[in-house]
């Protein structure tokens, strides 16, 4: 029996597929996207298929081990990827791997998206790490990402393209989105001078209107690095708290 939840996850899913398609992200038969189901296994999208052809009759349902268990078509060969992430992220509950254009010609310079440029990325992604070249569809992927699992939601992958994961498909997805246009941007900072780092006084200032605003703390998430001059500057929980103070209460004002 088809449940409602069911339903829901396959129609998202194919619709992220006629997405990424048409947005640029994957050409031919290249990208793959998952989604944990809730009998723990896990919904996927074939080997050999366009992401705009996709049907539900296509998706593949495979165990944690990688044993396909419902479905008339091979899983995707990089499978073995999503599962390492899986595996190691229990809050995570869908894997989306692509090759957009401008964030794969980072992975392809290897230039690591790591810089403090937009308070968005910042606060939704933080750093965003290149992993180490590694052989596609094997098992070299999930051990070049494996220093970066636990912490980053969206990794480049070294000359091959960029893979990112949440509690959900549409927020694994919107990290994409997210990392693409970072990169797009940030290319075109570069033909434009370079680009400008946020300092660190800027940073503290994002993360106290992220605590005060949302509840939300990004120190969690990997680091950004300050590469513009600014003067040295480190705060004290103490001044961090009163950072904190002050924007709740110009939000306060405003409201």
């Amino acid at each position: 029996m088809i449940t409602v939840e069911l339903e829901e996850l396959v129609e998202s899913l194919l619709e992220i597929c006629r997405r990424v398609d048409a947005k640029g992200f994957v050409t031919a038969t290249d990208g793959n996207i998952s989604a944990r189901l809730p009998n723990g296994n896990f919904l996927a999208t074939p080997t050999s298929l366009n992401k705009g052809f996709v049907a539900a009759g296509d998706l593949v349902e495979i165990t944690p081990e990688g044993v396909r268990v419902a479905g008339n078509r091979n899983p995707s060969s990089e499978m073995d990827m999503h599962l390492f992430i899986y595996k190691n992220r229990p809050d995570v509950n869908a894997v989306v791997h692509c090759h957009p254009v401008y964030a794969t010609g980072f992975a392809a310079a290897r230039i690591p998206m790591n810089e403090c440029l937009f308070p968005e990325v910042i606060v939704g992604l933080g750093a965003v790490p290149l992993a180490p070249y590694a052989t596609p569809s094997t098992r070299e992927v999930s051990e070049a990402i494996g220093p970066f699992v636990k912490s980053a939601d969206a990794i480049l992958l070294a000359n091959h393209g960029v893979v990112t994961y949440g509690s959900d498909l549409w927020d694994a997805y919107f990290k994409m989105e997210k990392v693409e246009h970072a990169a797009h941007i940030q290319f075109v900072a570069r033909m434009l001078g370079g680009e400008k780092t946020l300092t660190s006084d800027d940073i503290a200032k994002l993360r106290a209107i992220s605590v005060a605003s949302y509840g939300k703390d990004f120190s969690g998430k990997p680091a950004c690095e300050v590469l513009s001059p600014e003067p040295d500057t480190e705060f004290t929980q103490e001044e961090f708290r009163k950072i904190v103070e002050e924007v709740k209460k110009r939000l306060s004002q405003s409201t």
